[in-house]
């Protein structure tokens, strides 16, 4: 067991602190790691909702690629602007 003195207790503290960089540098640690996590959840997203799907100019385009692929049995699609791109994708989610 450690010691009941403030100058003991003081001296722990400090060569904790010192094993962690600093409460600073942990602060710091854990930000960064946070917006590593952002930045690959933003990239997973953007995979998933622009670099995987087609792309239309215009909202008349997609409507015509929704119009052609219901003359081929597939309905129920709709189109959306995505917010990274500019364009229109199609999605079968409604909004």
């Amino acid at each position: 067991m450690g010691s009941r003195k403030p100058s003991a207790k003081k001296r722990q503290v400090e060569a904790f602190r010192s094993q962690l960089g600093g409460y600073d540098a942990a602060y710091e640690r854990i930000k960064r790691d946070r917006a590593k996590l952002d930045e690959r959840r933003e990239a997973g997203y953007r995979a998933k909702s622009c670099e995987s799907k087609n792309r239309y100019a215009t909202s008349w385009d997609a409507q015509e690629a929704i119009a052609t692929c219901a003359a081929h049995g597939r309905t129920g699609l709709t189109s959306y602007r995505c917010e990274f791109c500019g364009g229109w994708h199609l999605t079968s989610h409604p909004r």
